[in-house]
Formats: structure tokens, C-alpha cells, sequence
């Protein structure tokens, strides 16, 4: 399958988060350090002119709308993240009720219409919204790149094995960008 930036579109899974539930205080951690690689990642697909597709979870609005999502989830502990990786106003952006973002989403009709076979996936938590993403994406046939350096778990031992099970089962590429 041709992985050329001209089929490719970048998605950024559920980086609008309040990290307030169980574990949240690590996946906050985890999140803080890959960030100067989320950052590096969106200037890239900016440069490139690649589609930035945002996927994200809900947290019981149920609107699509970023800036109502963000002015919910903006805490001292999220303000960083939120702050460094808002979606722009040309950026598309999505809500999803489960952890696909596939699941009951545009998205694969999005990516239809914009010719996109391969997809950059960055964002939080690896080991299941990313994971269940990217097996998604694979049983579409899309191509994919989740690049290790871009994507944070709860557990850095969850995230390593989603990143094994990305490589060995779905053929993605995880190399760092």
C-alpha cells in the first residue's frame, strides 16, 4: 500500500482530557513527556499540508464542539497538553462514544473523501483507545505509522505490549518521528 504523504492524514486520539479518573495523575505524566514529540508531529503535518483529524472522547456533552470539550476538561494538570495540542480552526474534529474512533464516527467517511489510505496515529491511552483505533484502521486497510514516541498508556508495560501487538498484528510501522 503506498504510504506517501500525499495519501496521509494525521490523527490525534483523545489528547482534550482531564485526567481525572483512576490512574489519571500517570497517564498525565506519561502524556507530559512524549509531548514535545505531539507537537513536533502536528508542525510536521502542518508543513505538509496534511489533514489533522482530531478524535476525542466525549465526556458526556455529546457535541462536537472542541472548545466547549476543552473548556470542560482544562484543569492546572491539563492546561499544559490541552494548551500545546487544541485543534486549529482548520483542523477536523470529532467526538466518539467508545474507544475506537472509528466506532460510530465520520471518520472513515472523512478519510474516503479525502483519498487517505495511510494514518499517522498519535495520542493517549495506547494500550486501549490508540490500540483499538489502530486494529480498527487495519481491518479497513489502511496503512499505519504509530509512531512510539507519540503515544502515552497508564503503564508504560501496556504501552510497550500495544505497540507489539500494532508491529507483529496490524503491520504498523512504530517507528519514533
Amino acid at each position: 500500500m503506498n504510504t506517501s504523504l500525499e495519501n496521509s492524514a494525521v490523527l490525534f486520539i483523545d489528547l482534550i482530557n482531564d485526567f481525572k479518573f483512576e490512574r489519571g495523575e500517570r497517564l498525565l505524566h506519561h502524556t507530559k513527556e512524549i509531548l514535545p514529540h505531539l507537537k513536533k508531529l502536528k508542525s510536521f503535518a502542518k508543513q505538509n499540508k496534511l489533514p489533522v483529524i482530531y478524535i476525542n472522547d466525549h465526556y458526556n456533552l455529546w457535541q462536537a464542539d472542541f472548545h466547549r470539550i476543552i473548556d470542560y476538561c482544562k484543569n492546572d494538570g491539563s492546561r499544559e497538553v490541552i494548551e500545546a495540542m487544541k485543534p486549529d480552526p482548520d483542523d477536523y474534529f470529532f467526538i466518539k462514544p467508545k474507544h475506537s474512533a472509528f466506532f460510530q464516527t465520520p471518520l472513515q467517511s472523512l478519510l474516503t473523501h479525502l483519498n487517505k489510505t495511510h494514518l499517522i496515529m498519535a495520542g493517549i491511552a495506547g494500550d486501549i483507545c490508540i490500540l483499538f483505533s489502530a486494529k480498527d484502521a487495519y481491518m479497513y486497510e489502511y496503512s499505519l505509522h504509530v509512531p512510539e514516541n507519540c503515544m502515552a498508556s497508564n503503564e508504560k508495560q501496556g504501552n510497550e505490549y500495544a505497540l507489539y501487538l500494532m508491529r507483529s498484528v496490524m503491520d504498523a510501522n512504530t517507528r519514533p518521528i
